[in-house]
């Protein structure tokens, strides 16, 4: 009986017990206090994926790209993009302040080089962004595609913008062929431009 009574002092022992002394359930080791702000934190995640999934349900994809006009930053004329029927558009968003649209920028300049002879046409539209901060940002990693400032935000509102990098690649016939709500690589724009200029 003694051995038993042993055994029984060694697990007591070496078992880990909840610990009350912040005033917290102890359960996984977090204090009420952690579950408080864990719980929070996972709501807060919620919500905002969900407003996320709901805000990318109401993207203009699929459909005929909205139209606008926008002059150009540097100063030669107005972009219209119902001008460009025919081609294949390609219109990012970006800021200068933005570190994604920093790393594909010479993705951008890359894929222009490449199919600017081919009736493809590339966008830009610097998007909560000021005109010298956009200009610096075009100037420093070469970009001679054409770009524009979003006045007043109304072409990010056409397109229901939710951050930046946004991608849209519209179709000869102005219709939105893909979204991309990421930094883009060169090898999946130079494929659906593929694809279109092959389908055309």
């Amino acid at each position: 009986m003694s051995d038993v009574i042993d055994e029984l002092d060694f697990l007591q022992d070496v078992t880990p017990r909840p610990q009350h002394e912040d005033g917290g359930f102890g359960f996984f080791g977090l204090s009420l206090g952690s579950w408080v702000l864990l719980i929070g934190v996972l709501a807060v995640a919620a919500v905002f994926g969900f407003a996320l999934l709901k805000r990318h349900e109401t993207q203009p994809t699929g459909g005929p790209a909205p139209d606008f006009r926008t002059p150009l930053l540097n100063g030669e004329g107005d972009f219209v993009l119902s001008e460009h029927r025919g081609e294949v558009v390609i219109v990012n968003f970006w800021a200068s302040w933005c570190v994604p649209c920093r790393r594909e920028a010479p993705v951008l300049q890359a894929t222009w080089e490449r199919f600017k002879d081919r009736g493809v046409t590339l966008i830009g539209i610097a998007h909560e962004d000021t005109d010298r901060d956009s200009l610096a940002f075009i100037e420093e990693f070469g970009i001679t595609y054409p770009n524009a400032p979003d006045i007043r935000s109304s072409i990010s509102a056409q397109y229901n913008i939710l951050g930046v990098p946004e991608t849209f690649i519209i179709d000869q016939d102005g219709n939105i062929a893909e979204f991309i709500y990421a930094e883009v690589t060169e090898e999946r724009l130079a494929a659906t431009i593929e694809q279109l200029l092959a389908e055309f």
